[in-house]
Parts: structure tokens; C-alpha cells; sequence
């Protein structure tokens, strides 16, 4: 079967999929900061991509968060690379799903299905949209 090609996103719904993935990412925020109150790497990261979408940093800065926050929480460093790669958003999703899983969380999916526009979908999860 032929893979399906994702269609870049225009700039509005780019930011828009940062904007989500930042959602995500935050929002399962408190499960970390709770074992790792010193750790501010992911709430930068999240800080990152909010101040790519709203144009107060470029690319190349926001590209710069997630590499910091990776090792402490995966999700918080996919939302921020979402400025740079529009599909970094699924990322930020998947891994949040798994922190909201571990913690004993189980409607994170539903969540994030609730919050993410209709017509971003087939670019936050292409696989579904076949």
C-alpha cells in the first residue's frame, strides 16, 4: 500500500498545530513538574513554541527548546518543535498520551481529539485519515 503524503500546512494552521501540540504538552505538565520540580526544561519548551506562534521568536530559536527538553519530557519537546516540522505535533500528542497513561490519566486521547480543529486532523495524524 502507498504511504499517503501529508500536505504542509499553510502558516495560520502551522501555528494553529503549535498552538495544539503546546495544549497537549501543557496539559500533562503537572505529571512531571510533580517528580521534577526543579526541571523547568519542558515549561520552556511549551514557552517556545506559545512565543513562535505569537511571532516573538524565529524558527531557529524555537528549534533550540526541544534539544534541551527531549530527556525530560518528550512531549513538552515535540510541542516546541512543532515550529520548525508541523508533524512534530503528533509527537507531542503521542508522548503525552503515554505521560497521562503512566500517571494513571487515560482520557488524554479524547481530550486532544476534543481540542484540535476538524480540519487539522489529517495533518496531526494522517494514518487515521486513509
Amino acid at each position: 500500500m502507498k504511504a499517503r503524503q501529508t500536505k504542509r500546512p499553510n502558516e495560520q494552521d502551522h501555528r494553529l498545530l503549535a498552538v495544539w501540540a503546546a495544549d497537549c504538552a501543557e496539559h500533562v505538565l503537572p505529571y512531571f513538574e510533580e517528580k521534577n520540580p526543579k526541571d523547568d526544561r519542558p515549561r520552556k519548551a511549551i514557552e517556545a513554541a506559545r512565543a513562535w506562534t505569537r511571532g516573538e521568536i524565529r524558527v531557529g530559536q524555537a528549534r533550540t527548546a526541544p534539544l534541551a527538553a527531549h530527556a525530560a519530557a518528550r512531549a513538552a519537546g515535540h510541542a516546541a518543535a512543532t515550529a520548525h516540522v508541523a508533524g512534530h505535533a503528533r509527537g507531542a500528542a503521542s508522548y503525552a498520551v503515554k505521560a497521562a497513561a503512566a500517571s494513571g490519566a487515560s482520557r488524554e486521547a479524547g481530550w486532544q481529539d476534543r481540542r484540535l480543529p476538524r480540519h487539522l486532523r489529517p495533518l496531526a495524524f494522517p494514518a487515521r485519515e486513509a
